[in-house]
This record gives structure tokens, C-alpha cells and sequence, in this order.
């Protein structure tokens, strides 16, 4: 049996460099269907898997791919599934089944540019929201954007260990010029690579209730077959897990699943700061988008502008409390992403009036170049 982390240096895509950060996580199921430009995260895995003793399997779509890795993840095993757009799209109710049973696993989703089938071979970040609000109900996710094959590596292994820790799935939201970008990689030896493990179950295992929070608002997981008393449904439902009809129990659990997100965002939201100690002006961005703004930001410093970048990793939860602090010092924001405005919309409500905000976007399809960023900058200050 092959190792489960091919250290050293590598020069792959993000999408291989996607799959290796799963399997070096501990990953070792992998649902999925093609979909361009996502399907070599599922060509590697199909490849790598079997090396390892994992699991792949091609699911008859990704309705039923978003279920099987909830199933995995039950049995005790970590899970992932890797889609694009409209196969986004059917995964959201399967979603809202995960986040309700709170079973861990990781969805990666290789953006291009929509609605519909839009424009399979050409990226896009026009599904933001769609992971914020895709399932129905009140909730809460975790939402990761990586801007290189070097960090969609490791942010895979964060992607995991989060899932893990708080029960919850959660997303990769990359894009389809981040995902078929071929650069060097550097995969750490495994000890070096931290894993987090699901917080499992003590004592009694008859007086065992599935759904009663830990300390940090996340209860422990058995693992099906162990001998705990299990009942698992995406019904409202009591601490037991059995179905409970009525609001106050629909309160109690949806405030819990709320608030262990919450409580703990000092804990997930990652974000980098670029240039902003004496910056009057701060690009927002994310993603490949990113890129073209590290490059604006130090243009429009040649031209006597004092731009900042603040780069969002975690885009879910989003970090509203540094864009308030932010709003009461600079003289406004430019949003950098690939679509029409929305994480642009969150900037603007976090500012609250205080500093404007202006976008720089697009529909899809190509990325976007420094020079417009530093334009706008030039224009609208």
C-alpha cells in the first residue's frame, strides 16, 4: 500500500493539489460525478484512493453523491465530494440534511461562470451566496476560498479538521482558474500535517443522546455499529435525536447549530492583511480575485495611493467585526470578485455608511486585471 501524503515538492493543478490535501487530512471516501472543471479532483481521488485503502465511487448524480458521503461519514470514515455549478446546486438540500444531523464532510466547489450551464470551461465566483443560503432553513456554514494550488492544499486539511471539530460540513469554494493552475506545491511530511479527529463519545453507552452538546457546543459522534444507541433524521429533534414537533424544539436545535458556528468564529474566520497598517483604502477580495489585487494594491501605492489588501480565506463566516473596525478608519472599500456583487453586498452592510463601498466585477468568464482595480481606485477617491 502506497503512503496517503506524496511529500515534496510537486508541480500540479489545484484540483490534484485539492485531492492530495484530502487524502492527507484522512480522507478516504470520495462520492462524486464529473463535472467540468472539477472532475480531476474525482479522477485523482478515483486513482489514489484504491492505492491507500480508501473509496472511490461514481454516484449516478450529485443528489445522490452529497448523500453518500453523509453515509460515510456516519460509518466513521472522512468523506468529500467535489462538484461545479449545477451539480452546486443539487447538493443543496443533501446539504441541509448534513448540517441538521451535523455530520462532518467536505464539499468542493469548482466555480464557473452561471446560471445554468453558463460556461462550463471558464470560472467564475458567482455562487458565493448560493453557499451561504443554498439549502432552505436558518443556518450557519463554514466556507473556505483558497487563491493557489499551494492553499487549496491546505486549506483542504483545514477544510477537514473544521468539519470535524464542529460537526458540520463544510465548503471549498474555488474557482476553475484556481483549480487547473499548475504550480509548485509543497507537501509537508504527514507528522508535520496537524489532523483533527470528530469529538467522540465516554461513558455509558445506554445513556448515550447523540445530539447533547460538549462544552463548545458540538456533541460528541458515535460511529454507527459501536454500540451506541443512535437515531439519526432530518426532522427537528430532541437531544435523543428522536423527531420533536413543535417551535420550542425547533428553536432550542437550530439556535444550537447556529450558535456553535458562532461562538467559535475567533476559532475559524482566517483572513490576511496586506499593506493596511497606514491604508485609506482597502481592496476586498478573495479567491483568484485576489491575485489581481495583491498586484493592484502595489501599483496604486507607486501612484501615491495608500491601498490595503484584506484577503477573506474564510469567506463564511464572514468577518464583520473587521470590516466595521476597518469602516470607522479608511476613507472607503473596493470589492474585488468575479460576479456582480455578492460578497460586495456584505462589505456594504458591515460599513454601515461609515466609509463607502465600490465593486469591481464582472459576470464570469475572465479574470479580473489589476489595471481595472487600480482605475476604479484612481476614480472613486
Amino acid at each position: 500500500m502506497e503512503a496517503a501524503v506524496l511529500t515534496g515538492e510537486h508541480f500540479i493543478t489545484g484540483d490534484i493539489a485539492c485531492a492530495e490535501g484530502a487524502l492527507a487530512a484522512g480522507c478516504r471516501f470520495f462520492a462524486g460525478y464529473p463535472i467540468t472543471p472539477a472532475t480531476e479532483i474525482a479522477e485523482h481521488m478515483a486513482v489514489r484512493l484504491p492505492e491507500i485503502g480508501g473509496t472511490y465511487i461514481q454516484m449516478e448524480d450529485e443528489i445522490a453523491a452529497m448523500a453518500a458521503i453523509l453515509g460515510a461519514s456516519c460509518a466513521g470514515v472522512k468523506s468529500m465530494t467535489a462538484t461545479s455549478g449545477p451539480g452546486f446546486s443539487l447538493m443543496m438540500e443533501n446539504l441541509g440534511l448534513g448540517i441538521c444531523t451535523e455530520t462532518p464532510c467536505v464539499v468542493v466547489n469548482v466555480q464557473r461562470a452561471g446560471p445554468s450551464t453558463g460556461l462550463p470551461t471558464l470560472g467564475a465566483q458567482g455562487d458565493m451566496m448560493q453557499a451561504r443560503w443554498g439549502s432552505h432553513g436558518h443556518y450557519e456554514i463554514i466556507t473556505l476560498s483558497p487563491a493557489s494550488p499551494q492553499e487549496l492544499f491546505h486549506l483542504t486539511v483545514t477544510a477537514f479538521n473544521l468539519s470535524e471539530t464542529y460537526r458540520c460540513p463544510v465548503l471549498i469554494m474555488a474557482d476553475e482558474v484556481t483549480g487547473h493552475l499548475s504550480e509548485r506545491v509543497i507537501i509537508p511530511d504527514a507528522p508535520a500535517i496537524r489532523i483533527q479527529e470528530r469529538p467522540r463519545p465516554k461513558g455509558r453507552k445506554d445513556r448515550f443522546k447523540p445530539f447533547q452538546p460538549g462544552p463548545n457546543g458540538v456533541p460528541p459522534m458515535a460511529i454507527a455499529g459501536e454500540g451506541y444507541g443512535i437515531h439519526v433524521t432530518g426532522l427537528t429533534h430532541d437531544e435523543r435525536g428522536y423527531p420533536c414537533m413543535n417551535a420550542e424544539a425547533h428553536s432550542e436545535m437550530v439556535d444550537r447549530l447556529v450558535s456553535k458556528i458562532r461562538k467559535n468564529e475567533k476559532h475559524i474566520i482566517r483572513m490576511e492583511d496586506y499593506r493596511l497598517e497606514d491604508a485609506e483604502i482597502v481592496v476586498v477580495s478573495y479567491g483568484v480575485s485576489a491575485r489581481s489585487s495583491f498586484a493592484a494594491v502595489d501599483e496604486a501605492r507607486e501612484l501615491g495611493i495608500k491601498a490595503g489588501l484584506l484577503r477573506l480565506i474564510t469567506v463564511w463566516p464572514f468577518p464583520a467585526g473587521r470590516i466595521r473596525e476597518l469602516a470607522s478608519r479608511v476613507r472607503g472599500f473596493v470589492t474585488v470578485e468575479i460576479n456582480l456583487g455578492q460578497i460586495h453586498l456584505e462589505v456594504e452592510r458591515c460599513a454601515a455608511g461609515k466609509a463607502p463601498a465600490f465593486l469591481v466585477g464582472h459576470a464570469g468568464g475572465t479574470v479580473i486585471p489589476p489595471e481595472r482595480i487600480v482605475r476604479t481606485l484612481q476614480e472613486s477617491f
